[in-house]
């Protein structure tokens, strides 16, 4: 079966292709023009590479392509395009390829232990970017699962893998799993990515058991399972988007993420749900895309304890139709603040204030149009700001 992601972006592109609009010409150069700023996609997305994005661009949806646009007012932009389901390890290890021009590598013992192919895609004479190192640094923002593969491909960029050095004695190794290149990242900035799991597929499970479960979150059942699935290629359960997401995984993973001190840290997180009197959250119906609705509502009212015993209470309810607004906010843990412009430190996560929309509104939306070009504007500048 095709990727869902292609039939909802065909579909959305004949509907309405006459709404995108073209990018404007540069205005004003940026002070830090000379660093390049890379997209990863999140779950059941696409990039460049990918001939969807040529009918409709992820980043901009019905708004028009955001990198051209970016590009245009002299911020020089380039989008990545990993695997849709595929774990943070594997979409890491494709952002590599891609940043250097070289052939995907998984890992010799990763790929042994999960149970697919050592190499992927060859990237020679397609990198995204014209340089990469330490003296051309550049700047990562991840939406949804994105943000949790930037977090991986830092921490691999900065740390390498033993296991990987171990494994790997014949000259082989790839320049990711070697590490020592942290340095080679200024910036990370997360927009409404599930950092510490989404309670989106425990909700998921619990309709699935349901036998009251209504149409409409049968669909989001569907969508879940078909429209983020793994590659089908032998592998592991482990080795999967899926996994990575159940809270108590990726609450694993950030746990073995360093937060480093001389890179910037920066999130968005989101939310489209007004409060009951019990207590409980409900989506704005009227504002939020209809595919979100269902999911948003089991978020907004669930509680319970996950299989390692972590409580999920009411302050996880708040959403944006898939993200808990409270696991998008930064690594439980790491050192954070709210955003001040004015004294932003490297080695902090730097939280910006809750932008309202759900979780397609930042990438111009789904069948509901946002404009976010100026406020892409403001995302990149802040960057820029930062020595």
């Amino acid at each position: 079966m095709k990727r869902i992601h292609r039939y909802i972006a065909v579909f959305l592109c004949i509907c309405g292709l006459f709404l995108a609009a073209c990018g404007a010409e540069p205005e004003e150069i940026p002070q830090r023009a000379d660093l390049d700023y890379v997209f990863v996609h999140g779950l059941s997305g696409w990039g460049s590479y990918d001939k969807v994005y040529k009918l409709m661009p992820y980043w901009g949806m019905f708004g028009g392509d955001l990198m051209k646009y970016l590009s245009a007012k002299g911020y020089p932009c380039a989008t990545a395009d990993v695997t849709p389901g595929a774990g943070c390890w594997d979409r890491a290890c494709e952002l590599y390829a891609q940043l250097t021009g070289t052939r995907v590598d998984y890992g010799k013992a990763h790929a042994a232990r999960c149970h697919h192919s050592r190499y992927g895609k060859n990237y020679k004479y397609r990198a995204i970017v014209d340089k990469f190192s330490s003296e051309d640094k550049i700047n990562l923002y991840g939406h949804s699962f994105g943000g949790a593969t930037i977090l991986q491909f830092l921490q691999l960029m900065y740390a390498g893998s033993e296991e990987e050095r171990r494994a790997t004695t014949d000259g082989s190794l790839s320049g990711l799993f070697q590490g020592g290149k942290g340095d080679w990242i200024h910036s990370i900035f997360t927009l409404s990515a599930p950092m510490n799991g989404t309670t989106a597929y425990t909700v998921r499970d619990v309709i699935n058991e349901d036998p009251d479960a209504t149409e409409e979150e049968k669909q989001v059942v569907f969508i879940l399972t078909n429209g983020t699935a793994a590659p089908r290629d032998g592998r592991i359960k482990e080795d999967s988007a899926e996994y990575d997401m159940y809270v108590d995984h990726a609450m694993a993973l950030c746990d073995s993420f360093e937060t480093l001190p001389f890179v910037y840290y920066f999130s968005v997180p989101c939310q489209l749900v007004t409060q009951n009197p019990d207590g409980t959250w409900s989506p704005r119906e009227k504002e939020m895309e209809p595919l979100f609705r269902a999911a948003s509502r089991r978020i907004g009212s669930y509680t319970g304890v996950t299989p390692n015993g972590y409580v999920i209470d009411e302050s996880w309810q708040m959403n944006d139709g898939l993200v808990n607004t409270k696991s998008a906010m930064a690594p439980f843990g790491a050192p954070q603040q709210a955003l001040d412009r004015d004294h932003v430190q490297p080695g902090v996560w730097n939280i910006l204030p809750t932008h309202e929309g759900d979780h397609m509104s930042l990438m111009g939306g789904l069948l509901k149009k946002h404009p976010v070009k100026e406020l892409y504007l403001d995302f990149l500048q802040l960057v820029c700001e930062q020595p």
